[in-house]
């Protein structure tokens, strides 16, 4: 429900929610050039502190569905503060740990600050602007969720080439604590606190389920037989849960919302659309290391333009969703993705650096146009009641995806004796995923045309 609070103080509010997500999305992915470094210095096993993003990743998935809940339980203040906080003590634990298990519960609990506080900026911006501003609001929100994982490698490629590893929790750090003190002074009261009854059983499946399927992902490598096990056991209990809170009078999560046909297409169609963008970002680093001989510095660098191109576009698709809805943008987005992908199917040894530069860079400014317009189409017919919990589907969704892309383009890399050979099979899949997403949005404006001829 649209809540209208004074211009400077939504500035204040808007400003601090884009920030600290920023840094949250960021820190997902800024210890992935630092993932050697550390295994050298903490003496661990690759399969070991690998768990320091994928667990990361994992971490989010599992705390996000419980948002919804935690957004109706507290004021809109004490969880952000709460969450804030956390992720200050988390960031310090991280830069102090003596060992990786404590490096590790760090990243665990960064995590799941980081899942709220993301469920949650959606929520606040859909609130506190009218509905004919939900294009330009949420393209913002999609600048972030997309910008902040894109810029997180070159980022940590520029610190680590001048610092250790530690400087990448202790320079977010001043810019963390300086969000929670302009919270604190500033950040309005602007929801109401209902009386809601957490289902524990229904967090108990939830849990254990979210757990088991994403984790089911990650050891697919090292057992097929255990790995399947632990996805069937996990669909199980999701399924239960799904059940569950069809029946109950206050859900834990209302999976009603996935019944609205905008929000289940186009959630689809940005869960698509991430797993390209973060399993690409992934790819190329890895290639340009191990085959091309790049330092994480100069493996950064390649992704930078391609991250800046991204967030501009994504504040420009944004606008022109206002005005003119998703369907050109969704295509044009699809023909740039396509396009882009021609020199990541070739890539060679020998391979120019300008060309894979290039080639990311057109294909993020497609992704954004595909991912901003996606998600503001999604929200569109949500009942206000139900943003965070539409939110907070959204958001599981999408870091499912995220962690099951990496994992399967990983898997795929690693298949032939040779990884140029590897990662052009990666590539390869984020074609099956494109093509994936051009029917699903096909289908969609097809049915709409249909349905408005009809009425």
């Amino acid at each position: 429900m649209y809540t209208p609070i004074p211009k400077q103080k939504r500035i204040i509010v808007t400003t601090l929610l884009l920030l600290i997500t920023f840094l949250t999305l960021a820190s997902q992915t800024m210890m992935i050039t630092a993932l050697p470094v550390i295994q050298k210095t903490m003496h661990v096993s690759l399969n070991n502190v690998q768990w320091l993003t994928t667990g990361y990743i994992l971490i989010i998935g599992i705390v996000t569905p419980l948002s919804s809940n935690l957004y109706d339980k507290y004021s809109n203040r004490q969880l952000f503060l709460a969450s804030t906080g956390i992720f200050i003590a988390s960031t310090i634990l991280g830069f102090l740990a003596p060992n990786f298990i404590i490096l590790l519960t760090a990243r665990i609990f960064q995590a799941c600050a980081g899942g709220i506080l993301m469920s949650f900026q959606m929520t606040t911006m859909i609130v506190i602007y009218p509905p004919e501003k939900s294009g330009t609001v949420l393209g913002l929100s999609g600048l972030v969720i997309a910008f902040g994982p894109a810029i997180g490698p070159t980022l940590s490629g520029i610190i680590l080439n001048f610092f250790n590893w530690r400087f990448l929790f202790l320079l977010v750090l001043p810019l963390i604590i300086l969000v929670w003190i302009i919270a604190f002074f500033y950040f309005p009261n602007y929801s109401q606190k209902k009386e809601v009854k957490i289902d524990i059983l229904s967090v108990i499946l939830s849990l254990i389920g979210s757990a088991l399927t994403l984790v089911s992902l990650t050891v697919i490598q090292q057992n097929l037989l255990v790995a399947s096990a632990m996805l069937l056991l996990g669909i199980f209990l999701l399924a239960i849960f799904y059940k569950r809170q069809l029946i109950l009078k206050q859900p834990m999560l209302n999976v009603g919302v996935l019944k609205v046909y905008s929000f289940n297409r186009l959630t689809i169609i940005g869960m698509l659309a991430f797993m390209v963008l973060i399993g690409t970002e992934q790819i190329i680093p890895i290639f340009v290391e191990n085959v091309q001989g790049l330092d994480s510095m100069q493996a950064g660098l390649i992704l930078l333009p391609g991250a800046i191109l991204n967030a501009v576009f994504a504040a420009f698709a944004g606008r022109y969703y206002d005005n003119h809805g998703p369907k050109l943008l969704l295509y044009a987005g699809f023909f740039l993705m396509i396009l882009a992908t021609i020199p990541l199917l070739l890539l060679t040894k020998d391979t120019p650096t300008w060309l894979i530069t290039f080639a990311y860079l057109i294909r993020m400014i497609g992704n954004s146009l595909v991912f901003s317009p996606a998600m503001s189409e999604a929200f569109k017919d949500i009942n206000p009641n139900d943003i965070s919990h539409a939110s907070a589907l959204n958001n599981t969704f999408r870091q499912v995806a995220a962690s099951a892309s990496i994992t399967i383009m990983i898997v795929i890399a690693d298949i032939p004796e040779s990884f140029t050979l590897g990662t052009q099979l990666s590539i390869g899949f984020t074609v099956i995923l494109l093509l994936l997403m051009f029917s699903t949005f096909h289908r969609y404006f097809k049915k709409h045309t249909h349905t408005s001829q009809q009425s």
